[in-house]
């Protein structure tokens, strides 16, 4: 199995960011320190090199970004305490009109969309990763 370092991480998320356009959800699953936020903040200035700063959204869970392909949500999940939360923060929604990059999508339990990018990262006691990409093309409900 291929295995990637960081850059080759950030190199994927570049590549990505020049293909898509809104409405997108991705999908980040994986555990801490896999690589999550280091795919979005390459993603991120991939689409907007003058964005200097790309904060960790742990806190804030959702830090929004003007691009020139388009409104983005960088959504960070981990605190969620409910699947209903997702739905308070104006989550769902977006997913029909921005591009959102999701960590902890687990936490959004029946709210998952069903049309979305799956980006599994795994990390390796060498700090490599595995990395695994599936286009999910369900239909919504």
């Amino acid at each position: 199995m291929k295995t990637y370092t960081e850059t080759d991480l950030q190199n994927l998320a570049h590549t990505l960011a020049q293909e898509v356009i809104p409405p997108r959800v991705i999908c980040l699953w994986g555990d801490l320190g896999a690589g999550k936020t280091t795919f979005s903040r390459a993603f991120i200035q991939s689409l907007d090199p003058s964005i200097t700063e790309v904060p960790s959204p742990t806190f804030t869970i959702i830090q929004e970004y003007d691009t020139p392909s388009g409104a983005l949500w960088h959504c960070d999940l981990y605190r969620l305490k409910s699947e209903y939360d997702a739905e308070e923060l104006g989550l769902l929604d977006a997913f029909h009109d921005k591009i959102c990059l999701i960590e902890w999508p687990e936490r959004l339990g029946n709210y998952l969309p069903a049309q979305r990018i799956d980006i599994r990262i795994t990390i390796n006691p060498d700090q490599t990763r595995c990395i695994t990409i599936n286009i999910i093309s369900g239909k919504d409900t």
